[in-house]
C-alpha cells in the first residue's frame, strides 16, 4: 500500500522530470519532508531544489539531514558538497571522496549522478559550485 507522502513524492518527482520549475515544487517537498522526516530521498530532493533556487543555507541543513539518513547516497553527498561550497563550510573533500567511492562500486549511480549534474547545469547555467564538484568527481 502506498502512503500519501510516497504518492506525493512520486508525483512531485515526475513533475520535476517533466520540467516543472523548482519554485513550483519546493512546497511539495517541504510537505513531504514534514510528513516523512525519516525519508532521505525527500530531503535530497528538497536540498537540490533549494540549491537551484539559490538558498544555500536551507540546502545545507536539508542536505545534512539527507546524508545523515542515507550516508551512501552520492546525490545527497553532492548536494551537501555544493551547499558547503556556497556557504563557505569546511569538509567538502570527505563528501566528494565518499561519492566517488560509491559511484565506482555502483556505476548505475554514477550515470544517475551525471544526469542530475547535467540537469542542474541546464536549469542553473554557470553554477560554479556544481561545476567544481563535477570536476572533482571526475578527478
Amino acid at each position: 500500500m502506498t502512503t500519501s507522502h510516497e504518492t506525493l513524492f512520486s508525483q512531485a518527482l515526475e513533475r520535476y522530470r517533466q520540467g516543472t520549475p523548482p519554485e513550483e515544487l519546493i512546497d511539495d517537498f517541504l510537505r513531504i519532508t514534514a510528513q516523512a522526516p525519516g525519508q532521505s530521498a525527500g530531503w535530497t530532493c528538497l536540498a537540490w531544489l533549494q540549491l537551484l533556487l539559490d538558498q544555500p543555507q536551507a540546502a545545507l541543513k536539508s542536505a545534512r539531514t539527507a546524508v545523515r539518513l542515507n550516508p551512501q547516497d552520492p546525490q545527497a553527498r553532492v548536494n551537501l558538497s555544493v551547499a558547503m561550497l556556497e556557504t563557505g563550510a569546511k569538509g567538502v573533500r570527505e563528501h566528494i571522496e565518499i561519492a566517488q567511492r560509491v559511484t565506482l562500486m555502483a556505476p548505475e549511480l554514477a550515470t544517475e549522478l551525471n544526469a542530475s549534474i547535467d540537469d542542474g547545469l541546464a536549469r542553473r547555467p554557470g553554477w560554479s559550485a556544481l561545476e567544481k564538484v563535477r570536476l572533482w568527481l571526475q578527478g
